[in-house]
């Protein structure tokens, strides 16, 4: 018999932004409670189950292997409700897929994860952004709060689509009840919860087989490519990764070293990108401005070997506007 496939919410126990839209998605509608998995407490609706974890979750590896073992149900999907920290200090609410692709050495692991790994990127992340901002929209809730995605960070290690749902930036802000309200409907519309399903789908091969989902390359942590790309109706985005996520080393020549922390983490980040799209088209979308021409040239001749194209936004823009 095959076992039951569920969408999982892991609540961050020790983070009052996540308890927060915890408390908002309970209110909201009729959850069971449902014998503790792991010695804490779970609810199960329909086909959506919420983990309550007792403290923070970027450490808390295999969530999905280990909700299955403890319930024979098969996570297809994990939602991490979150609070997200930014030095400016700006009221933000974000979405992000997880990650650390770059990382050479475990020691460097500060925020979870495994060296040279990702997780698929929810396919949801597209649409949830998209709804996010309309939500937003001149709505008293979450005045004086920016809307962004960012690139894909920190743990934990799951292996199967994920995304973090966050509430930024301070401890000022972490606890704000209108963005854990906002944050909370996403979540619920998002995943068919409420009546408003409207553009809310994910990624189903048998009807979108073929379709383009785009990975993007370089910027900034708050992801203007990929900030651009999701806001498009029929958008698929897959990893983004910054700057930063793409570490270059330059050999006496003045070319980059080929195998490299950043060669890796293209491979993870595509590689992971096709398990959550099955049958998609990868296409890359790269920030020139964001690296030297060695390393604009690095990436071109390395995205040619793989036989990715690399497109402009604009013409990914093109391509899902024409239905291709």
């Amino acid at each position: 018999m095959d076992k039951k496939q569920v969408t999982l919410i892991v609540v961050s126990g020790s983070d009052i932004a996540s308890t927060n839209q915890a408390d908002e998605l309970l209110k909201m509608h009729d959850w069971n409670r449902i014998d503790n998995v792991e010695g804490v407490p779970a609810y199960s609706l329909d086909n959506v189950r919420m983990w309550w974890m007792k403290g923070g979750v970027l450490w808390e590896d295999h969530l999905d292997q280990r909700w299955e073992l403890a319930t024979g149900e098969k996570v297809v999907e994990a939602i991490f409700p979150s609070r997200h920290f930014a030095a400016s200090g700006k009221p933000s609410l974000t979405i992000h897929p997880i990650g650390t692709p770059h990382v050479e050495v475990e020691s460097d692991l500060e925020y979870g994860g495994a060296v040279h790994f990702c997780p698929p990127p929810n396919p949801r992340i597209s649409s949830w952004f998209q709804h996010l901002k309309t939500k937003s929209t001149d709505n008293e809730l979450v005045e004086g709060f920016d809307i962004s995605l960012e690139v894909t960070h920190h743990g934990p290690i799951i292996n199967c689509p994920s995304l973090f749902i966050e509430t930024g930036s301070t401890e000022a802000t972490w606890p704000h009840l209108g963005a854990a309200r906002v944050l909370a409907e996403v979540i619920s519309e998002g995943l068919g919860l409420s009546e408003n399903k409207e553009n809310l789908r994910t990624w189903e091969e048998h009807l979108d087989k073929g379709k383009p989902v785009m990975i993007t390359l370089g910027g900034g942590h708050y992801a203007p490519r990929g900030n651009l790309v999701a806001s498009v109706d029929g958008s698929w985005l897959g990893h983004m990764l910054a700057s930063y996520a793409l570490p270059f080393e330059q050999d006496e020549d003045g070319n980059a070293v080929r195998g490299g922390a950043w060669e890796k983490s293209i491979i993870a980040s595509i590689e992971s990108t096709k398990i959550a799209f099955p049958g998609c088209e990868i296409v890359a979308s790269m920030d020139k401005k964001s690296f030297r021409g060695w390393q604009r040239q690095a990436v071109r001749e390395f995205m040619q070997e793989l036989n990715i194209p690399l497109i402009r936004s604009k013409d990914y823009i093109a391509m899902i506007s024409d239905g291709k």
